[in-house]
């Protein structure tokens, strides 16, 4: 059987933590930012830890290595 390869682009969007967690950056910050509130714009600053299930189907589906 084949070895399992990382998805490339997952490689770019998220991180996983010495703890296991998984974190991505924010979303909706591209385009239309002045109808945001200046709270939401400070708040998708940086990077977000995904929520359990997401995180865990992001390891298992795209980073089966980790990084």
């Amino acid at each position: 059987m084949p070895k399992m390869k990382t998805k490339s682009s997952a490689k770019k969007r998220f991180k996983i933590t010495a703890t296991g967690k998984v974190k991505a950056a924010a979303a909706g910050k591209r385009h239309g930012m002045i109808k945001r509130t200046n709270k939401f714009i400070r708040d998708a600053r940086g990077t977000m830890v995904l929520a359990e299930p997401d995180g865990r189907k992001v390891v298992k589906n795209y980073l089966p290595n980790g990084l």
